[in-house]
């Protein structure tokens, strides 16, 4: 049973990069020389021919990066390295808590050094050739430092707690570790922009000035009460614009890049606003916290159904039964389900994408959120034509010409 369980998720991790590889091909195929017709107005030709290098470069870097994902996971189940792993977390404690940490600390310290090359390169030779990279190497040890000291703290404390009600109370663990898990969640929806982005980013209130003005009149209009806008220092790391909605309740901020404010006319942040404003009026803030309170649970509950079945382990290797090394294999066989679920998410996020373009351009001008995608798209050198099956599979957001047209029936 646990060799059929073996070749399952080869086979399964073999179709995963297989797709991959023919949506980047199919998307490749949408590539042209030429500017097309329906972007004359939007990006210039040598703009143009540079979001198209860029989007090349991306292309053939990702073949690169997938392959050697691929031929790495694969070896490193061919020679049992999971059961390899086990053992020497096996020969530090007996506890089984700590033989999970000490496992999962080695896996993912020992993945993120093996690909610490990939991220120097994207960085610092892909998004410096195209004018996008601001990162210093001083941030981008710091970034990692911090990183890691997260990834012990909060994974390694919720995965203790997982496998402490698993020890504790058997398959019914789900439960437990369900209502953990979503409080976690729910917590970082609300405290995210206060707690973890000052460890990386500054956050400072938008200075009083027009552009404030502006925001406060819409908010006022819109009876959308916010105590504050906040700036945050994207142009530390890289020169793209970007703006984006946190927190519920009397904890919501709205968080705007300085990278945005330098590119972006003081109407056209305000329309992106009032789009991100949009989506906590119609309740897709909430519901997205409902839903991903929802899925986490479903996930939990069949992760109980399998996790204690000894054959999980022995596929990876492992004499051993555990916990861990029956999540590492859940975490493959799940893979199929899961990508059904985010198509279906995907979906409903782009649904949730024209409602909230609908309230922006109603309770604003359309136009002037019209001309602030245009902006971003082309300073952020976007792939402007996308091939529709990428899309499905890929965007969370419709392409910028499905927008642009969708918002224009507003503007008559």
């Amino acid at each position: 049973m646990h060799q059929i369980i073996f070749y399952i998720i080869i086979g399964i991790l073999i179709f995963d990069y297989v797709l991959e590889q023919f949506l980047d091909y199919l998307n490749s195929t949408k590539r042209s020389s030429a500017l097309p017709g329906e972007l004359i107005g939007i990006y210039d030709s040598e703009k143009y021919k540079k979001s198209q290098e860029y989007d090349k470069t991306n292309h053939k870097f990702s073949i690169v990066t997938s392959s050697f994902n691929l031929i790495l996971i694969l070896i490193f189940l061919y020679f049992s390295g999971f059961a390899f792993v086990d053992n020497i977390a096996r020969s530090f404690t007996e506890n089984s808590i700590f033989i999970a940490l000490i496992f999962f600390g080695i896996i993912m310290f020992a993945s993120d050094i093996i690909h610490i090359p990939f991220v120097l390169y994207d960085t610092f030779v892909i998004e410096e050739k195209f004018g996008f990279n601001k990162t210093t190497i001083k941030t981008f040890i710091t970034d990692k430092l911090k990183g890691w000291i997260l990834a012990v703290i909060i994974g390694g404390g919720l995965l203790a707690l997982i496998i402490w009600f698993y020890n504790t109370v058997g398959k019914s663990f789900w439960i437990y570790a369900w209502i953990a898990v979503s409080l976690f969640m729910i917590f970082t929806t609300i405290f995210y922009t206060s707690l973890i982005v000052p460890l990386f980013n500054k956050l400072k209130p938008l200075e009083e000035g027009e552009l404030k003005n502006r925001i406060t009149d819409f908010c006022a209009k819109v009876e959308f009460k916010l105590d504050n806008v906040f700036v945050i220092d994207g142009s530390k790391r890289s020169t793209k614009a970007n703006a984006y909605f946190s927190g519920l309740g009397k904890k919501k901020k709205i968080v705007l890049f300085d990278t945005l404010i330098e590119k972006l006319s003081e109407e056209e942040i305000v329309a992106v606003l009032a789009h991100e404003i949009g989506h906590y009026k119609k309740k897709h803030t909430l519901i997205s916290v409902f839903t991903s309170v929802m899925q986490t649970g479903l996930t939990l509950y069949i992760l109980s159904l399998f996790v204690g079945n000894p054959q999980l382990s022995k596929a990876l290797g492992s004499d051993y039964p555990s916990f861990h090394l029956g999540l590492i294999t859940f975490g493959f066989l799940y893979s199929p389900i899961s990508t059904i679920i985010d198509l279906f998410m995907n979906m409903v996020s782009r649904k949730n994408e024209y409602v909230a373009d609908q309230f922006a351009s109603e309770q604003y001008k359309g136009v002037h959120l019209q001309n602030a995608l245009k902006n971003l798209s082309v300073h952020n050198l976007s792939n402007l034509t996308p091939h529709p099956l990428y899309v499905f599979f890929n965007y969370s957001h419709p392409t910028l010409l499905q927008r642009l047209k969708f918002i224009e029936k507003f503007n008559k």
